[in-house]
């Protein structure tokens, strides 16, 4: 899953790049509302952390365009300006969330995973395809009951896969939600990636299939009649 965070405080701007990264996303961050509106009309993010007093742009006005440009990605507000008819306005134009600094880090988290499952389409925390079950919460994948270890990389794969199993996922959606900006990712580190995905769920009667020119598919077999 990709983020894009827009926040002009350098140390909360770490210290929040620093925790979504751990968790295993894909962020870029920018500290202006100009250098966001420009970002997020050029690149395909799953959601937008929003601060929303910004120089050179303010954070509504990031929203407005965004919006107005017809994309649907997830918001979340961000910011000191806690007054009703802030929230009232930023919910008005658009925003998925609205959370007021300062804010309880655990709170934060469990907000930016609601986000994303809903953006996935997403009713549960827990998704299950055959013997393989992924847990949004703690981002584990469990088979049998055993949880499965996997790089992080491979680990953002397969979980962009699972939460769209029985639909194409197109390579270069792949290659936006896996990477930032400052990431580089070839169209043979992705086969290589689902080789070594391919090898591991064969065991377990998942298939992931290689839709030629198009991108990757995974699906459970039909069940023998």
């Amino acid at each position: 899953m990709r983020i894009l965070l827009v926040e002009d405080d350098p140390a909360l701007a770490e210290a929040l790049l620093s925790l979504l990264t751990s968790a295993g996303y894909a962020v870029d961050l920018v500290h202006d509302g100009e250098a966001a509106r420009t970002l997020v009309a050029a690149e395909r993010f799953d959601l937008m952390i929003l601060d929303l007093n910004l120089p050179e742009l303010d954070g509504l006005s990031v929203l407005r365009a965004m919006r107005a440009q017809g994309n649907t990605a997830a918001v979340m507000i961000l910011t000191a300006r806690g007054a009703p008819e802030d929230r009232v306005r930023g919910l008005d134009l658009g925003a998925d969330d609205y959370m007021a600094k300062p804010f309880d880090v655990r709170e934060f988290e469990a907000r930016v995973r609601s986000l994303l499952r809903r953006q996935a389409g997403l009713r549960s925390s827990v998704v299950t395809l055959g013997r393989l079950t992924l847990d949004l919460t703690t981002r584990q994948f469990m088979a049998d009951g055993q949880a499965i270890d996997l790089p992080p990389r491979e680990r953002a794969l397969l979980e962009l896969l699972h939460m769209r199993a029985g639909k194409v996922v197109a390579k270069d959606t792949i290659m936006q939600s896996l990477t930032s900006l400052d990431d580089m990712l070839s169209d043979n580190a992705i086969e290589q990636y689902v080789s070594r995905l391919r090898r591991r769920l064969a065991p377990l009667g998942l298939v992931l299939r290689t839709v030629r020119g198009i991108g990757y598919l995974l699906e459970k077999p039909a069940e023998a009649p």
